[in-house]
């Protein structure tokens, strides 16, 4: 992995996290954010003046000001910084470690930081081979209904092409599921876990024949 951490203990104890519901960050993946609100502004200076760390979490709810966090969530590393004319922050994460969230801490921050818990996904910080057991020819015919559905496109020669592991995790962030569907294929233990769980959303949404278009995230 690029960001340079090898162990779970690497990693800080206590992270700054930013609840983003249908945000896919999986290890080794490239988020883009737009950030634009003054306390993630703040979050983006203070990560950018340590270790450039930051934890995309979804919510389960609850007070819209401040919603519970879903139990599960993946850090990123800053790998990309630029700042606009009129103040926002371009940035992108670098997945490292998927997390288990623990005790939200106290503190004078405007945004939320929690315990974060590596040990269980230390897992993700190792390379992984392409996931042996994907059917690439299921996979994407699957998804080949999945985005005729809602007028979508994507280069068929890479994903024809691209190692497994890269073309399942990249879709996975990319494909416009619901929130609950992201966390799900978050909470995959495996790649291969998450092969299955990501055919298995796409031929269900097909044999739905949702008509509705979404567009990419």
């Amino acid at each position: 992995m690029v960001t340079g951490y090898r162990k779970a203990v690497d990693l800080p104890q206590a992270i700054p996290v930013f609840p983003l519901d249908g945000a896919l960050l999986l290890p080794g993946g490239q988020l883009p954010l737009n950030i634009f609100e003054p306390r993630y502004l703040n979050m983006i200076d203070d990560a950018m003046a340590g270790d450039r760390l930051i934890g995309m979490v979804q919510t389960r709810g609850g007070d819209p000001q401040r919603p519970a966090l879903a139990t599960i969530g993946c850090v990123g590393k800053i790998t990309s910084f630029a700042e606009t004319p009129d103040g926002r922050y371009l940035i992108t994460l670098t997945g490292v470690s998927r997390f288990q969230v623990g005790d939200e801490l106290p503190g004078g921050a405007p945004y939320r930081q929690v315990r974060a818990l590596f040990a269980p996904f230390e897992d993700d910080l190792q390379e992984h081979a392409a996931p042996s057991t994907l059917d690439r020819a299921r996979f994407l015919k699957a998804l080949g209904k999945y985005l005729d559905q809602r007028g979508l496109g994507i280069d068929w020669d890479t994903a024809q092409q691209a190692p497994a592991d890269s073309l399942v995790n990249s879709l996975s962030m990319a494909l416009p599921f619901d929130p609950a569907e992201k966390q799900a294929l978050l909470e995959a233990v495996t790649i291969a876990d998450r092969a299955e769980a990501l055919v298995a959303l796409l031929e269900i949404d097909a044999a739905g024949g949702d008509d509705e278009p979404r567009s990419m995230q």
